[in-house]
């Protein structure tokens, strides 16, 4: 971008944001507004890509230390967005403030409005070095050690969703997605969870200026599974066991995310709530495979009648003397 389509371009009101506004909420902004005008949630506005760029344009400018120092100047000289202007005491004011701008510059620096003969400066070439447009005073350039030209800016990042199923997000999966009107092939890495935001590097918009492309954002929905969820590399599901069971031990047989099973051992005395460690069979991850984590929950039978019912009766009738609540008690009273 040349400096005199800066001097045009406010971009502190395309953003919405005070001239004295920080990173954080520069970029709060910025995000908002790309949302709010990204061409595919506006397939009926003709106007949302040129919208979008505006903001893209504004961002990319602001977010960057070096390129808004630069363009806060040139914006200033100008008196906020008006065009330089030759007449009475115009020249002499801006040779007074350029001539302090350079090396050796005093008397030296003569301010030319309509180019650069004379060894005056041409304004455009000057304007145009701090946005690393124009030939004048970049770093090698005819002034030799001004103003060196900044760097191309990045283009701006794309925004996409996709919604996997569990075992596809836990897996690992290899998505095609239709992005403003062009097919992507983008491998979601394994143990993605639900609401996680994945960054694929250079998949986004070109740059406007020869820059690195942006990025391509895509937001990942995972319904959550009726028996795993994630937790970390880690795996949980909750297995029921029967009072006996619990009390007496028991080896279960517990389901994995492949479709196969996993033999459990229940220790005796195992209470509701406790959880039991499968090593290796979580989440294989290029960091690591974490574990199947099982919650053991006691199934309470709703119905009991006959010789179960005897039993149990007896069992009541022997364990009588054991109150499971007079720890309870007792801490509640301290």
């Amino acid at each position: 971008m040349a400096g005199h389509d800066w001097l045009e371009k406010d971009f502190y009101k395309t953003l919405g944001v005070p001239k004295d506004a920080d990173a954080t909420a520069i970029k709060k902004a910025y995000r908002g507004l790309a949302r709010k005008l990204h061409p595919d949630a506006n397939p009926t506005d003709p106007t949302a890509e040129e919208r979008f760029k505006e903001v893209s344009e504004a961002y990319s400018v602001l977010s960057d230390t070096e390129q808004r120092q630069q363009y806060d100047s040139i914006r200033a000289m100008a008196g906020g967005g008006a065009r330089f202007a030759a007449g009475a005491g115009g020249a002499g004011a801006f040779e007074d403030l350029f001539s302090g701008m350079f090396p050796g510059g005093g008397s030296r620096v003569r301010f030319a409005p309509g180019g650069g003969g004379m060894g005056g400066i041409n304004l455009e070439d000057l304007l145009g070095s701090f946005s690393g447009g124009g030939t004048g005073f970049g770093s090698g350039g005819r002034g030799g050690g001004g103003f060196a030209p900044s760097g191309p800016t990045p283009g701006a990042d794309i925004r996409a969703s996709v919604t996997l199923p569990f075992r596809q997000a836990a897996a690992g999966s290899t998505q095609v997605l239709t992005v403003d009107g062009r097919s992507m092939t983008v491998r979601i890495p394994a143990g993605v969870h639900d609401g996680q935001r994945i960054k694929l590097a250079g998949k986004g918009h070109p740059s406007p200026n020869g820059g690195p492309p942006g990025d391509l954002i895509v937001a990942v929905t995972v319904p959550p599974h009726p028996v795993f969820s994630l937790d970390g590399n880690n795996l949980r599901v909750t297995a029921p066991v029967t009072f006996a069971e619990a009390a007496l031990g028991a080896r279960i047989d517990v389901p994995t995310l492949d479709g196969g099973s996993v033999a459990l051992k229940v220790p005796g005395g195992t209470p509701a709530g406790r959880v039991l460690r499968v090593k290796g069979k979580g989440i294989k991850t290029a960091k690591g495979t974490g574990d199947l984590l099982v919650t053991v929950n006691v199934a309470v039978p709703q119905r009991v009648s006959g010789k179960v019912k005897e039993a149990l009766e007896a069992l009541r009738d022997a364990t009588h003397e054991d109150d499971p609540r007079a720890e309870l008690h007792r801490l509640a009273a301290s």
